[in-house]
């Protein structure tokens, strides 16, 4: 029989984190503020339009987007980028971890040497740069 290959009517499943990335870079894509039915329109795969809320609150909540009251709904503004929100996710991740130091230390041991030689860098300027620059991008 010609035709689709099975499964080829049902829509993949997106790894982990994929659609807020997809979100968020439509979000950054409207230069300014965005309402939800504009994102979901530029979205492949024919969400929900709750789904795009759902997406766009997370979002929120990470302060990767600010939202902004309009009418009876919100128009959405990106305030974090795609290396925001990774970091967003990686300080979640260690923030519910009880051993803090054994995973940085796993962490930092599995970084190639050029990208610990960056972490080092960073480390340096932000050291040099004093607690009151950590705390201004940590939002605090």
């Amino acid at each position: 029989m010609g035709g689709a290959p099975s499964g080829a009517g049902r829509l993949r499943r997106r790894a982990q984190g994929e659609l807020e990335a997809q979100v968020l870079a439509v979000v950054r894509a409207g230069g300014g503020p965005v309402t939800a039915g504009w994102v979901r329109e530029r979205l492949e795969g024919g969400l929900a339009h709750t789904t795009v809320i759902t997406i766009l609150s997370r979002l929120h909540e990470k302060n990767a987007v600010t939202r902004t009251r309009a009418g009876r709904s919100y128009t959405w503004t990106n305030a974090s980028d795609e290396a925001g929100l990774a970091a967003l996710r990686m300080r979640r991740v260690l923030d519910g971890e009880r051993d803090r130091e054994a995973v940085l230390a796993r962490f930092v041991s599995a970084l190639t040497p050029g990208d610990e030689e960056r972490l080092r860098a960073l480390l340096s300027r932000a050291a040099q740069a004093g607690p009151d620059a950590a705390d201004a991008t940590e939002g605090r």
